[in-house]
């Protein structure tokens, strides 16, 4: 069995982002510990750019994409202390710019599996 290596480049962004995420999911908990109306927010995922100059931090509410966008201005409004946290945190040339998007990925997910459920009914009826 052949087994296929991962590129350098990949595994470090990997690593990168794992430890970005792990950071940010801190860093973000003692916000919303800080600030109430953040209350109910998660960071789900990171993502990196290709030239780690952005950092999308993928954030979820079981309140919906409404609630996110009405409390957007407030995260906007921690980007930089956030990212200067970073900073301090880990070590590199340079810490990624911060963008913040809803996370409907568990949504979906959930959508999906309501349908597999209603075929599933179906077909045993």
């Amino acid at each position: 069995m052949t087994r296929r290596l991962l590129p350098v480049s990949i595994i470090k962004k990997n690593q990168k982002e794992a430890l970005l995420f792990r950071e940010i999911a801190t860093l973000f908990q003692a916000t919303t510990l800080e600030n109430k109306a953040l209350t109910g927010f998660f960071v789900n995922r990171v993502e990196l750019s290709p030239d780690k100059g952005h950092c999308t931090i993928y954030v979820y509410t079981a309140d919906g994409e409404a609630a996110y966008l009405k409390q957007l201005d407030l995260l906007k409004a921690y980007k930089p202390s956030l990212r200067k946290a970073l900073s301090q945190k880990i070590k590199g040339r340079y810490t990624p710019n911060l963008v913040f998007k809803f996370d409907d990925k568990f949504e979906r997910v959930q959508a999906i599996e309501e349908l597999l459920e209603k075929v599933k009914r179906e077909s045993a009826e």
